[in-house]
């Protein structure tokens, strides 16, 4: 009864004779096997513990322990290879020098110690990346030349700004963090002011809203672009120059940009790996893309019928020479139709980052008004090019030789004024040979001017 009550007390109970010979041991058993604390049984004191906790024990012995005071002290044992840390109530019995070692085991809270180690570094290295990052985003804000604000669109305040802004503005940093922006900010009224900025970053145009600076009564044009973090909906505006007041580019310049907007043909701007980079309303309607967002960032092999392969033999031919004509292919719409196209693609090398424009045309129009030389009316010739991809070579070969042959009798009827047996002569062929293939492309009774 007596061993029951002290191992439910504790972890373990050693009482050492005065020679320093474990006399018992007493476990609890979910400290572990019994058996393997049963042979400490016998054994000096010295043969179970390691080196330092040994001369820790003796030291402490000699000086402090009397009879019936109890001394705490922790030590480890090794058994089988294997430390664990007890802390131990060491009280004399008798006056004899007999020891009883009353243990708790520390295992669970040394391990409980180093999660909470873990936990305290884990939570020093995210507070290190956290002050990284804000390092980065305060860097990157000082250093844009541009004037930003970051206002909610919860509560429409501003919740960050950079040092352009706060001297655009004409305020103090202090001053501005969580002033509404609505009262900072002219030309639309205060319940209109955050939707209006919502609609216009909610807008595939880069279009913006010409304001007033309340405090210095600067004219700004403001851009919003719509993000989220923690949880809110936050809008980063950039004040900049009226359009009015903007530098007037030069002509060139300012018609190159209104044809791209404004052409009839689909105008596309490639990276040099075929990513689009920009696309132009007529290239929207072509494929039926719902918005430019949808298409840029995207590979243009996604709207090639014939995918990378079409795309791998443009950027061949247009980085080897410069530019490449009259290729016809056929886009893939978003609606799984198809397009016959004819396009045009010119390399501009000299840029940073090489860039490929393409110029698409809807190759059902073309064919409608172009007349090939020498083969007006051959429908078959003007196909031969679009069989590439779709057809077999001996395919394609078959119908080539079909055309050539017909193109030949046509000619040779032309220069001998629709005289069979003199066209027959000048092809080398027999009368009954020139009638079989007259009949065979259907101009037996032709009549050529």
């Amino acid at each position: 009864m007596l061993a029951d009550i002290v191992t439910s007390a504790c972890d373990i109970a050693l009482v050492v004779a005065p020679e320093g010979i474990v006399d018992l041991v007493l476990t609890n058993p979910q400290l572990g096997p019994s058996d393997r604390f049963a042979q400490w049984q016998g054994k000096p004191l010295s043969e179970l513990f390691g080196p330092e906790s040994l001369q820790k024990l003796q030291r402490r012995m000699e000086s402090e322990v009397e009879l019936h005071r109890p001394m705490v002290l922790e030590l480890t044992h090794v058994c089988d290879a294997i430390h664990f840390p007890i802390r131990y109530t060491l009280t004399r019995t008798d006056e004899d020098g007999t020891l009883l070692m009353i243990g708790r085991d520390m295992r669970p809270i040394a391990e409980v110690q180093q999660q909470l180690v873990k936990a305290q570094l884990a939570l020093e290295r995210d507070y290190e990346a956290q002050r990284e990052l804000e390092t980065r985003y305060r860097v990157l804000m000082e250093a844009n030349p541009s004037a930003l604000l970051i206002v909610s669109m919860s509560t429409g305040r501003i919740v960050d700004l950079n040092g352009s802004a706060t001297t655009l503005i004409g305020a103090t940093r202090g001053e501005l963090i969580d002033a509404p922006v609505a009262n900072e900010l002219e030309g639309r009224r205060k319940g209109e002011f955050i939707d209006a900025l919502a609609k216009l970053a909610g807008s595939d145009l880069q279009n913006s809203l010409d304001l007033t600076i309340r405090r210095s009564k600067r004219k700004v044009a403001v851009s919003a672009t719509l993000f989220r973090a923690a949880g809110d909906r936050l809008l980063l505006c950039r004040l900049g120059q009226p359009e009015a007041m903007r530098p007037k580019a030069d002509d060139m310049s300012e018609l190159s940009e209104r044809l791209f907007h404004k052409s009839i043909d689909a105008m596309v701007f490639l990276e040099a790996d075929g990513t689009i980079r920009a696309a132009n309303d007529a290239f929207l309607y072509l494929t039926d893309a719902g918005s430019a967002a949808m298409v840029q960032g995207r590979s243009f092999a996604d709207f090639l019928s014939r995918g990378s392969i079409d795309l791998n033999v443009m950027l061949d031919n247009v980085k080897r020479i410069g530019h490449l004509r009259h290729y016809v292919t056929r886009l893939n719409t978003d609606f799984s139709g198809q397009v016959s196209v004819e396009l045009s693609a010119t390399l501009f090398a000299e840029r940073a980052s090489p860039t490929i424009a393409l110029v698409i045309r809807d190759s059902n129009l073309a064919d409608a008004t172009r007349i090939l030389p020498g083969v007006a009316g051959n429908e078959g010739l003007r196909n031969v090019m679009q069989m590439v991809g779709y057809a077999t070579l001996r395919d394609i070969v078959a119908e080539t030789t079909e055309i050539i042959e017909k193109m030949c009798i046509e000619t040779a009827l032309e220069l001998t004024g629709n005289n069979r047996v003199a066209a027959a002569e000048l092809l080398s062929l027999s009368r009954q040979s020139l009638y079989v293939k007259l009949r065979k492309f259907g101009l037996l009774s032709k009549e050529v001017d």
